[in-house]
This record gives structure tokens, C-alpha cells and sequence, in this order.
């Protein structure tokens, strides 16, 4: 019974030292951008919301919200996903209040919150018609349906045709000389957690994973915290292919880009959500259910789709930008992330490391 104690305070003091060493310091208050009421109405109801979606990729759910809902001003904090964690956490225990939604792309740290109890449990309507994987506990509720995928640049592979499965990407990243050496970006885990958590699903759903990171690392891969400088160096020929890339950012990218192709890979694709929750330190808690519902809603997954550019994950909607579009188009490869604690196994730190120290070994061996 001891050592059970002692494993669990272990586990408990590494994960908080994780969360200090990224987020040191969590201020009392996020400094946020109010959209003030569109009634004009200087004392209305501020709704905050904390969320890692870029404020201007934002403001078309912002306008529908409060189009909706007029009497609402909203005070909108664009965060990275850590601080959102950090911040929820600290002012729940030390304030007793936070912000009113929580709204990110770290699927882990949002269901743990979730899981140790900072997250209300919701009666939302609209959560009726979301799969069953998308929801845990009534408390935290995915919101998107976004790949993971591989980008290349489409004039290097002008002559042949890029790799669509993990296999044909290991063997063209050996077989292929120096025509790839140096030209191959991913996200470096040890500084992007999106990065870390698909290899953590990788390791899941692929058993020659190691086999892969290892071709990488023998083809002079470079390592970046974020996806802008990898599709950046695809869309300009500097590397041929980017693995593991959030596929809302890579088709934002290639939008305005046309040299750049995606590929959803055809072994299996790992499909992410944005996952939002009230906190259960809200201080206006119905506020902040009432925008979650509107997110998960048809016409707010409709916005979603059309108007922020990213995969809407409502049943009922159709097109190329929602879940039964890229469902029908990829023929049963798409492996949604459950939102369940699952997730939160590699937030073990001894884990982590181990994980991490895995991979930097696959990269070294030649």
C-alpha cells in the first residue's frame, strides 16, 4: 500500500513539475479582447471564453454567436493550449472563478481537467446527436474532426507519385538517395505537444512505427514546434514532405498555395478534435453552456465548416469539410481520438519521457 502511495505522489509531483516547467507563471487573468454587446448595451453579460483557435479564425463564430444573442458581450482570450490548462486550474483553486468555456486543441489536457474534476457536467441538447466518442462524461465535448496528414510539394513528385501509406514512406525515404535527404519536416515532441500526441497515436495504431522515425531520421529530417514553418518550406520546394501535419492548417495553407498536395494517409488517418468545456470554477457557467451548445449545434458546426475553415463534426452535415465528407471520401482509414481518459496516459511524466527518449533514439539510428 505504501509504495501504491508513494507511486501515485511520484506521478502527481512529475506532472505538476511538467506543468510548471512550460507555464511557470498562470496570472489571475487572461488579458482578452471584448466584443462588446451588439445591442449597444454597456451593462450587458460578458461571456469569457479561453481558446487556443486564433482570434481573427474566430471572429465568424463570434459574430453568429452574438448576432444570435445581442444582449452578450464577449471577452475572448487567445491562448496556447498549456496556459489554458494552467490558467483553468489555478484560478479555480485560488480564485474560485474562470473563465465561463474552455475551448482547445489539446485533447489530453482538456480531458483531464475533465477528469479531475474542473469541467461542469452539462445537459447540452445538442450533444444528443454527436457520436458517442465525441463526449465524455457529459463534461467535455469534441467540436471538430480534423486528420492528420502528410503534405508534399507537388512539383517534386512530378515524375512519380508521393507515398500514401506509412510502408511506402519508409521505403522511399530509404530508397530515394539524396533526392529527400534534408527535405522532410515533422513536429519536434519535445516542443509541440500536437506533435507528441499523434506519435503517441501512431504508436497505438502502427507497430513499425519505430521503423519510420528511424527512415526519417537517416533522411536528415528537421524538427519544428509548429506547422507554419513546415508548410511554409513544402509550399516553396525546400522540403518535398511534411508527416503528421494538422489537415486544417495544411489546407488552409494550400488555399492560397497551389503547390502544395495533401494526402490523407490510406493505412489509417488519425483524426483529432478541438475539445470545449465549462469549467466548474465558471463564473457565469450558463453563459458558458449556452455558447458549447451553440458550438456543437448544426447551425454553429455550420459556421465551423463554412465560415472557420475547419471540419465540422455534426452528423447531419455533408460537404468536403465536415466528418461524413472526409468519412465518405476515405473509405473507413479516418480513426477518430476518443475523448475519454485514455488520453491523458502520456501526461504520466515517466511515461513521457520514455516516449520521447525512444524517439530520439529511432532518430539517431542509422
Amino acid at each position: 500500500m505504501g509504495k501504491r502511495r508513494n507511486l501515485a505522489f511520484f506521478t502527481a509531483f512529475m506532472f505538476a513539475a511538467f506543468v510548471a516547467y512550460f507555464c511557470p507563471l498562470a496570472p489571475a487573468a487572461a488579458a482578452g479582447t471584448l466584443f462588446p454587446a451588439k445591442s449597444g448595451d454597456i451593462n450587458s453579460r460578458v461571456l469569457t471564453i479561453y481558446s487556443s483557435l486564433d482570434q481573427e479564425i474566430a471572429r465568424p463564430l463570434i459574430d453568429s454567436y452574438q448576432i444570435a444573442n445581442p444582449s452578450i458581450a464577449i471577452d475572448y482570450s487567445e491562448l496556447q493550449t498549456l496556459e489554458i490548462y494552467a490558467r483553468v486550474l489555478d484560478e479555480s483553486d485560488r480564485d474560485g472563478t474562470t473563465a465561463d468555456v474552455a475551448f482547445s486543441s489539446a485533447m489530453d489536457l482538456q480531458v483531464k481537467l475533465a477528469n479531475d474534476g474542473y469541467a461542469a457536467s452539462l445537459n447540452l441538447p445538442s450533444a444528443n446527436l454527436l457520436p458517442d466518442w465525441a463526449t465524455w462524461r457529459n463534461a467535455a465535448f469534441g467540436v471538430t474532426f480534423e486528420p492528420a496528414v502528410i503534405v508534399y510539394h507537388k512539383p517534386s513528385f512530378a515524375d512519380h507519385t508521393p507515398p500514401r501509406t506509412r510502408a511506402a514512406l519508409i521505403n522511399y525515404l530509404y530508397n530515394s538517395d539524396n533526392e529527400i535527404f534534408g527535405r522532410i519536416g515533422t513536429y519536434d515532441i519535445e516542443r509541440a505537444g500536437l506533435g507528441f500526441f499523434f506519435l503517441a497515436r501512431d504508436q497505438e495504431h502502427y507497430r513499425d512505427i519505430w521503423q519510420l522515425v528511424r527512415a526519417m531520421g537517416s533522411a536528415g529530417v528537421k524538427l519544428y514546434s509548429n506547422s507554419s514553418a513546415i508548410l511554409e518550406r513544402v509550399a516553396d520546394g525546400r522540403f518535398a514532405l511534411g508527416y503528421n501535419i494538422l489537415g486544417s492548417y495544411a489546407a488552409s495553407w494550400a488555399a492560397s498555395n497551389p503547390d502544395i498536395g495533401i494526402i490523407m494517409p490510406e493505412d489509417y488517418t488519425v483524426v483529432m478534435s478541438r475539445i470545449g468545456l465549462v469549467p466548474r470554477a465558471a463564473k457565469s457557467p450558463d453563459l458558458g453552456a449556452a455558447f458549447l451548445d451553440f458550438l456543437i449545434s448544426r447551425e454553429g458546426q455550420e459556421v465551423i465548416s463554412r465560415d472557420v475553415r475547419l471540419p465540422a463534426l455534426h452528423p447531419a452535415l455533408t460537404g468536403e469539410n465536415t466528418a461524413a465528407g472526409l468519412r465518405a471520401q476515405e473509405e473507413g482509414r479516418l480513426r477518430p481520438v476518443p475523448v475519454s481518459p485514455g488520453l491523458v496516459v502520456y501526461l504520466d511524466q515517466v511515461k513521457r519521457e520514455r516516449l520521447i527518449s525512444r524517439w530520439n533514439e529511432a532518430l539517431r539510428a542509422q
